[in-house]
């Protein structure tokens, strides 16, 4: 693999990182934010959840402005927004000023989740573009298992405000991979047919589009199997379990090594086996996995490292699931590229959103509860694929 694919691959997972280690960093503050501004546990959340929905929305935007103006202005833009969001996060002396930041700061954070993968399709097709992709998921992958730990060590010694001035900084590291180290994909004669108008009749056709309609709710519950589990981890792991912020910030990062690891191998099994049956097979290996551990667990075997190594056998499947689902949405849209990336990003964390209202309404501070909300997304995840793309490949195969 050459040094400019692999160059790229490291700038693009960095810039979307940017937003998520924002969420990942914060997860062992959660419990001292509460204490520090007399919160308790759910309107904490919420601060948690202010941020994955402005995240989510403000995905529509930034996927038209980047086929517009060239994926690197709004880049610019976005970071520029989180940045000045992350101070105020820093300053605030109150839950509800943090929830208003943690707000704004989603909004900056989703140009970073949007953009990398329309770069990717910009430069790269099929199995080069599903190898890109997984690359920049490894990078992106880093976030989780870092974040909860650098977070840790920054709480234990400048307290839980420290997390934002450290997000600032990564933010202006961010900028500065952006202004010297990527090159614009977007080149001006293509963006002269870009418009809002057509963004809107874009979202339109990609909503009856029912191939990337059907992958992206694919590659959306299996993300939110897993914000399922961060929203929830902290409360489960640290006040149920009684692991300290350190500890809780390893076995967090346990799952993302898993998580990680085996999406490597996305481009070598798509080009062997391709890509629908790559994603098939990990999608109901990943359902048979999580099915297991909640009955395990609801059998009475619900300690923690029962639960750690279902987890860890179960995200593996979700490294596979995720980038194969994603590079094969945007396949058919390559002149609309930032748009389809916009709706998938948004359609991804409204659906998480969702997931993550309905577990918070059933958490009673154990594991099941949270276990259980991640088996139903992973079912979901298989049900949908089953009814959709399974039938397909069914059909394909008889004639």
């Amino acid at each position: 693999m050459n040094a400019p694919f692999f160059r790229t691959a490291l700038i693009l997972g960095l810039l979307s990182a940017i937003g998520p280690f924002a969420i990942d960093m914060y997860l062992p503050a959660l419990p001292s934010i509460g204490a520090d501004l007399h919160s308790d546990n759910s309107v904490t959340q919420l601060s948690l959840l202010a941020f994955f929905i402005s995240f989510a929305l403000a995905q529509l935007l930034y996927g038209p402005l980047s086929d517009m103006w060239g994926r690197k202005l709004p880049l610019y833009i976005g970071i520029s927004i989180f940045v000045v969001a992350s101070v105020g996060c820093a300053l605030a002396q109150n839950i509800e000023t943090l929830i208003a930041f943690r707000f704004i700061q989603g909004i900056g954070g989703a140009a970073g989740m949007v953009i990398p993968r329309a770069v990717v399709r910009d430069m790269h097709t099929g199995v080069q573009a599903a190898r890109l992709m997984s690359l920049l998921m490894l990078v992106f992958s880093i976030s989780p298992i870092l974040a909860p730990l650098t977070g840790s060590a920054v709480i234990a010694f400048y307290g839980w405000r420290g997390v934002f001035w450290a997000v600032t900084i990564a933010a202006f590291i961010g900028i500065l991979l952006l202004a010297t180290q990527l090159d614009e994909t977007r080149p001006a004669h293509q963006r002269k047919e870009s418009s809002i108008a057509g963004a809107m009749r874009a979202y339109g056709m990609l909503l009856r589009d029912r191939n990337f309609m059907t992958l992206t709710f694919i590659g959306g519950l299996g993300i939110s199997s897993f914000l399922v589990y961060l929203a929830n981890s902290p409360f489960v792991l640290i006040e149920h379990y009684g692991l300290t912020p350190t500890q809780y910030s390893f076995a967090f990062s346990i799952n993302a090594v898993s998580f990680f690891a085996v999406s490597q191998a996305t481009g070598w099994l798509g080009q062997k086996f391709g890509l629908v049956r790559v994603m098939r097979i990990a999608v109901t290996s990943y359902a048979l996995v999580m099915i297991a551990m909640v009955a395990v667990m609801a059998a009475g075997l619900a300690q923690l490292p029962v639960m750690a190594v279902f987890l860890f056998a179960g995200y593996g499947f979700l490294g596979l699931v995720i980038p194969t689902s994603a590079v094969l949405a945007l396949e058919d849209h390559g002149e609309i590229a930032g748009t389809a990336s916009s709706l998938m990003g948004t359609l991804h964390f409204v659906i998480s959103a969702v997931a993550m209202v309905f577990s918070s309404l059933v958490a009673d501070g154990t594991a099941l509860p949270m276990a259980g909300g991640i088996a139903i997304c992973a079912f979901l995840a298989f049900a949908v694929t089953q009814a959709t793309i399974g039938r397909r490949a069914a059909v394909a195969a008889a004639e």
